[in-house]
């Protein structure tokens, strides 16, 4: 499934134009929203390092803050003119509407896919070094094992701080 399935389930939310260097989201501030990009390119940047651009329509920006109830972990604004659907009070938005969860799990899941990979192709590029890429293996060991100790349905999930 690609980022575009997303925009099958904007229709009818609030759209905003962005003009260039507009920010939407800034690193560790608290939103609780989503913004799934029509058309335009945005950036994403976390301690002023960039880590990516993005122009595909139905891309989505904020749901790690969402679905985790922590702030915001990136910087993201226009690069050029550019347009948004807004969710505002995305957590109760995706309770009501769980359609919208799915193609934003296949996203998470392409990106989780995608940095084991990376992580994995060090690993095996760097095996005989001693020095900082050894840590690769405990990253992916973290990443592996990384789950929430108990979960119920009715209970809510716990932050680590």
């Amino acid at each position: 499934m690609s980022v575009k399935s997303l925009l099958q389930y904007c229709s009818g939310l609030p759209k905003i134009s962005l003009d260039p260097n507009q920010e939407i989201i800034s690193e560790q501030s608290v939103t609780n929203r989503l913004y799934v990009l029509e058309e335009g390119v945005l950036e994403v940047h976390r301690d002023e390092e960039p880590i990516s651009m993005v122009n595909e329509p139905g891309a989505v920006f904020g749901e790690m803050s969402v679905l985790l109830s922590i702030p915001h972990t990136a910087n993201v604004r226009a690069v050029t003119a550019s347009s948004v659907y807004v969710v505002d009070d995305a957590s109760t938005y995706l309770e009501k509407h769980p359609e919208f969860l799915m193609p934003i799990a296949q996203i998470l899941a392409s990106r989780l896919r995608n940095s084991t990979t990376y992580l994995v192709d060090l690993k095996k590029q760097f095996k005989d070094h001693s020095d900082h890429f050894a840590m690769v293996d405990e990253v992916l060991e973290s990443m592996a094992h990384e789950q929430v100790e108990s979960f119920t349905p009715d209970e809510d999930l716990p932050i680590d701080p």
